[in-house]
């Protein structure tokens, strides 16, 4: 009974592998295939930021715009 539950341990395992195996490769294929994009910022959104801060606060400059993620 040992030897049926240590090679269905062994046999599961070895499945498990093969399968995260085979998702990191297919993962490596789409990062490869779609790489990341470099973030862009759209001059109405700029148009947008500068008009707020400047009717909120009179004076006020927008020097620099980032992204939080």
């Amino acid at each position: 009974m040992e030897e049926n539950l240590v090679a269905v341990c062994g046999i599961a395992f070895g499945a498990v592998f093969t399968l995260l195996a085979f998702l990191a490769i297919v993962m490596q294929v789409i990062t490869t295939v779609f790489p990341e994009r470099a973030p862009t910022v759209d001059s109405t959104v700029v148009a947008a930021i500068s008009g707020t801060v400047a009717s909120l606060i009179p004076g006020a400059r927008v020097t620099r715009i980032e992204e939080k993620s």
